[in-house]
């Protein structure tokens, strides 16, 4: 599953074999005839002539528990935080062979929220070595430390410790010069490709002034010079990165026309919301559109001014407030998530404490369309992902560990709840992210304090095989789970890039991690 536990046991050494040695005469010398010949070595050992005497149990006991206890000391156990929990002492140790790519990278303060940025590199890429950009905020231990950083890595190589392929393993058995003269232009790119595995990766980055702590980092999807931030000090800000990006493509050896000047403050500094706030979305159909939402449950709607987005300013934006507390959770009416809806270009829905998840449409002011308690419990719902693909799939992740799926199609307005298309009950902590693969309508991935996970929600259950897993020891894991990644503490945001296959990053308290599951 990518981490793996290695439990170590004491065992005891072999018993002392009893030796006993006797002391022979030496026998008479007898003249050598063909019928009595002797062999004599000139190197005779001076111990040659001792007699061990021994029974041979105590020997092969103490040879039979030497073996177990080896066996014992070395055995090494995948670990899956759904099913058991680290024991004291126990130390968790990286499989990378469960990996194509995995790098980590530890910053000076930890980050709530990032974002990656949009490039133009292409999109769909698998070739290595990666290179991506990202956009991160921190929280530090004093107000006036904080920084939005932009980083480039680059120099992203495949995963040394790889599995062999099928070609090492025909090498092994055939032989290194089986079929050698066909497989020239082969041993060129495996020659590149170990080549490549013995980079270092390269961080490039630029650090931003930022007043308080860093609630969520989110960068516009057609623009990635525009990011904008919520703070913990009730401001959100909006950033022009545009001199940042230029630097970091010169920095690659290509030409950048009309170079822009980079900017270490925030271009534009709002403080209309009553309080700090987490929600925070760019709508994907309406460039320049954002919605903010704050912990007093007020939801603010952001629009460009006519030239807003020519010439960045404090003038760019229209902003309104939009919506207010309604429902039944008044008395906890925060809102913790937004999401516009990947078609349509006015409507978004919430996520919202108290079991809540509504569906706006601003062409209706001051209300919500829908208005749903999917928790009876009336658990805060975390974080919710609209389905890019299939646009009538909203995944939710609430703060009793429920991870659920909704057919908004059937999201209406009754005195029952609604019932999920899915809901995974096996995670023991809050789900602090989600997020739909952007390519693949049936994958997600999903983060809670212990770790993050991938679903594909295509694969059926099948009682047969759920029956053979159970009587193997994995109870409680669910068929659609296709990967862990472990070792991170107390993750926040998991996110995939846009444009690399397969790749997810990871925001904790411990770091970062980027990597590409070796399954997908």
């Amino acid at each position: 599953m990518g981490k793996k536990s290695k439990r170590k046991q004491n065992s005891s050494g072999p018993s002392s074999a009893k030796l006993s040695a006797k002391k022979e005469d030496k026998p008479t010398l007898l003249d050598e005839t063909p019928e009595n010949l002797r062999f004599e070595d000139p190197f005779e050992d001076e111990f040659e002539e001792e007699e061990y005497i021994n029974d041979g149990e105590d020997v092969d006991e103490a040879m039979n528990e030497d073996v177990d206890g080896d066996d014992e000391a070395q055995k090494i156990q995948s670990w899956n935080p759904l099913t058991s929990t680290l024991e004291p002492g126990t130390k968790l140790e990286v499989d990378e062979t469960a990996y194509k790519m995995h790098h980590s990278l530890t910053p000076d303060w930890p980050a709530l929220s990032f974002d990656f940025l949009r490039d133009d590199l292409g999109d769909a890429r698998t070739r290595f070595p990666h290179s991506m950009l990202v956009a991160a905020g921190s929280q530090a231990d004093r107000a006036d430390r904080n920084k939005l950083t932009i980083m480039k890595l680059s120099d992203l190589c495949r995963t040394s410790a790889k599995q062999k392929t099928e070609k090492e393993l025909e090498d092994e058995i055939l032989g290194e010069e089986y079929g050698r003269e066909d497989d020239s232009d082969d041993d060129e790119e495996e020659e590149d490709d170990d080549e490549l595995e013995d980079m270092d990766p390269v961080l490039e980055h630029f650090n931003l002034s930022h007043n308080g702590g860093v609630n969520r980092v989110r960068a516009m999807p057609q623009r990635s010079d525009i990011v904008a931030t919520w703070s913990d000090a009730g401001t959100v800000n909006l950033y022009n990165i545009g001199g940042i990006l230029d630097s970091f493509s010169r920095s690659s050896g290509k030409e950048v026309k009309n170079s822009r000047k980079i900017a270490r403050d925030p271009f534009f500094v709002y403080n209309g919301h009553s309080c700090e706030g987490y929600a925070m979305d760019w709508s994907k159909c309406n460039q320049g559109h954002l919605a903010t939402g704050d912990c007093d449950g007020n939801i603010h709607l952001w629009s460009p001014t006519e030239s807003g987005l020519s010439k960045l300013s404090t003038s760019s934006f229209n902003i309104k407030h939009a919506y207010g507390p309604s429902g039944g959770n008044l008395d906890h009416p925060s809102v913790e998530d937004l999401q516009w809806s990947p078609t349509e270009g006015t409507v978004f829905a919430s996520a919202e404490c108290g079991g809540y998840v509504k569906i706006f449409d601003t062409r209706c002011a001051g209300r919500a369309m829908l208005t749903n308690k999917i928790h009876e419990n009336g658990s805060d719902v975390n974080v919710i992902s609209w389905n890019p693909i299939i646009s009538n799939l909203l995944a939710s992740g609430a703060d009793d560990g429920l991870f659920s799926v909704w057919d908004l199609r059937n999201f209406q307005s009754t005195d029952a709840p609604p019932q999920p298309l899915a809901r995974f009950t096996c995670h023991k902590n809050p789900i602090t992210s989600l997020e739909w693969h952007p390519t693949d309508e049936s994958m997600i991935v999903v983060s809670d304090e212990d770790a993050t996970y991938i679903y594909d929600l295509s694969i059926e259950e099948d009682e047969e095989e759920d029956g053979k897993v159970d009587a193997e020891g994995y109870d409680g894991i669910p068929p659609q789970l296709l990967f862990v990644h472990c070792g991170s503490q107390s993750t926040k945001e998991a996110h995939w890039h846009p444009q690399i296959s397969s790749l997810i990053m990871t925001t904790a308290l411990s770091g970062y991690s980027a990597f590409i599951p070796s399954n997908l």
